[in-house]
């Protein structure tokens, strides 16, 4: 921060036309893209950074602008410039896989680069071995499509037509592909124009004092009110993959060791030491560039857990002020999360989504149970084939349910993408050659716990024509674990007419008039089963969120009557509990049954104990 009086009415100004202008940004882009995952399925963001690189806005993580500066000198940037990648291995960390596109537009203010808007989304196709870019058993980079370093892709307000005819060239979707990109060019050079004014309205002074103020008032909030929290000393834990696509399955460690030191200026360390070597296949993260800048903002949010309510915790964006409170020790080059390229990383959200649950899990340990139960809620399933149009593709990614809480049980089918979603029916069935016969909640699947885990999707497809099933998923015979007494969830799981698929899954043939049924995660659950109200589970009977059997085996509740009328019978349920209780000794940690099968890792009881 800087030394410079700010009027705290502007700060507000200032603070509410950034977040205005970054909703701009995504709703013009919603409006005018063109692919289902951007336009339908909201798998984008947008984001705000200042001349200094730093992050501004706090509604959602983006990409970063270091790669464009390292290469592009602000110096050199003029008005109308729009400049692009998507290179893994040449974002600083910022871009995970290469369907992962990204735009960025410098903001100017009397001939000076001032600020900057980026848009970071997954698109439907840029190439390589499979329909999706994203081949489940690719060994190398190259397999996985179309690398961009950092580029000028439009030049003082003229687009870069070669370099657009190259990228479109190489994209299955090329329609869908040059939409997109219109559409993402076009809202960022708008939002580009909107900061300008906010730049002309005020001056240059007094708005970057106010992002001073901004992003240093993050840092002090997350310092005091939540860092707080966290007991000195020294806490581990660790997690993982089940499969990386190419050997068989077994344990990928994903470890955290967290060091916290109140009276130090960067009080949390993360050492990710420990963690296992790359993968053959693309479950890596290249996340160790630029300090691990990107990671330091993706893992972040997981530290509004410990806000004293809800409705505070949602009130803490997450800028570039909580990268002065965080250091990243990173392992030696060569692992998951430091791979050597031309490793692959298509499928790298089984590394990042797995830290926030590690993350989670480490504070969880410190804090005596006071943060969610784990959730997994990313995974793409798709078709491919052929309709009377053409070729075609649908890809969509499936949310799940939360882990339970400290106060409230876990969200049913959530995503870590704000406002993303799935498919809607109609339009889903209007487009391409398949019925949806079933959308719902996937009963049961939710981790049992006196605050339950959230709920997964239920989905049926039946196909109208041949096809090909894809799949890129995690947590498929690992589950997501339960805290404090809580009971972990169901995994995922995809059958086709009744064969049970693996979670990566490029090209398994599906017949017409065959069924894809899909169940996503459920979040685990927090606190003993045993402790939740009888008639909270008999209400989660009623809304068919847990069947019969479930509040018997998993709760202890037992129950009769019928869906519209359920009675709980007190003496036996309190006789059933006592019983349960003695037989199935709680654990802080419930891993769930899928994880004693694979090896790798630690000995299990070294692991519950770390």
């Amino acid at each position: 921060m800087t030394d410079r009086t700010v009027d705290p009415v502007l700060v507000e100004i200032v603070e509410g036309t950034l977040a205005s202008v970054e909703m701009e940004v995504e709703t013009a882009i919603a409006r005018t893209a063109r692919s289902p995952m951007i336009r339908d399925a909201h798998d984008f963001r947008a984001g705000i950074h200042d001349a200094r690189l730093r992050k501004l806005t706090g509604r959602s993580y983006s990409a970063l602008v270091q790669p464009v500066v390292r290469d592009f000198p602000i110096d050199t940037m003029r008005p109308g410039d729009v400049f692009f990648h998507n290179d893994v291995y040449l974002s600083e960390g910022g871009i995970g896989h290469l369907p992962d596109l990204c735009v960025t537009v410098p903001v100017f203010h009397e001939g000076d680069v001032v600020a900057f808007v980026q848009a970071f989304g997954h698109h439907d196709d840029i190439g390589g071995a499979v329909p999706g870019s994203m081949p489940s058993h690719a060994r190398s980079a190259f397999e996985e499509g179309l690398m961009v370093p950092p580029i000028r892709l439009w030049d003082q307000g003229v687009p870069n037509r070669a370099a657009l005819t190259i990228m479109t060239r190489n994209s299955r979707m090329p329609d869908s592909l040059g939409g997109d990109l219109d559409a993402e060019c076009s809202a960022c050079l708008m939002g580009a124009r909107r900061l300008g004014e906010l730049f002309d309205r005020y001056g240059r002074e007094a708005v970057e004092a106010c992002f001073d103020a901004i992003v240093g008032k993050t840092t002090e909030t997350f310092r005091r009110e939540l860092l707080a929290k966290i007991p000195e000393g020294v806490h581990v834990w660790e997690d993982y993959a089940e499969h990386d696509g190419v050997d068989e399955p077994r344990l990928h460690t994903q470890r955290i060791t967290l060091t916290v030191d109140h009276s130090a200026d960067t009080p949390l360390t993360i050492d990710f030491t420990g963690t296992s070597p790359q993968a053959k296949g693309p479950i890596n993260h290249a996340g160790d560039y630029a300090d691990g800048v990107f990671l330091k903002k993706w893992l972040a949010p997981i530290l509004r857990n410990l806000a004293d309510t809800p409705e505070r915790m949602a009130e803490l964006d997450v800028n570039e002020g909580v990268v002065p409170l965080i250091r990243m020790v990173f392992p030696e080059k060569g692992t998951l999360l430091t791979p050597i390229f031309p490793a692959p990383t298509n499928a790298r959200t089984f590394v990042i989504l797995r830290l926030l649950g590690v993350l989670a899990g480490v504070l969880a340990k410190a804090t005596g149970g006071r943060m969610p139960a784990d959730q997994e809620t990313i995974r793409y399933t798709g078709v491919y084939g052929e309709s009377d149009d053409g070729p075609y593709l649908m890809r969509e990614v499936l949310g799940g349910g939360s882990g339970g809480r400290w106060y409230a049980d876990g969200e049913d089918t959530i995503h870590v993408v704000p406002d993303s979603r799935n498919i809607p029916v109609e339009f889903a069935e209007a487009r391409w050659p398949f019925r949806v016969e079933r959308l719902g909640l996937a009963v049961d699947s939710g981790g049992p716990g006196e605050f339950r885990g959230g709920l997964g999707y239920d989905k049926h497809i039946r196909m109208l024509r041949d096809a090909s099933f894809m799949s890129i998923a995690d947590r498929s015979i690992l589950s997501c674990w339960g805290v404090n007494g809580g009971r972990a969830g169901r995994p995922f799981q995809v059958t086709v007419d009744g064969v049970e698929m693996e979670g990566l899954v490029d090209d398994f043939p599906v017949r017409a008039g065959q069924v894809i049924r899909i169940r996503t995660t459920g979040g685990g659950g927090w606190g003993s089963p045993y402790d939740r109200p009888a008639e909270r589970v008999a209400a989660d009977v009623r809304d068919g969120k847990v069947s019969f059997e479930g509040a018997r085996e998993d709760y202890g509740v037992v129950l009769s009557g019928t869906a519209g009328e359920i009675v709980v019978d007190a003496e036996a349920t309190e006789r059933l509990r006592a019983r349960l209780r003695e037989t199935r000794p709680a654990a802080f940690f419930d891993r769930g049954p899928g994880y004693p099968k694979l090896s790798g890792g630690l000995p299990h009881a070294e692991v519950d104990t770390l």
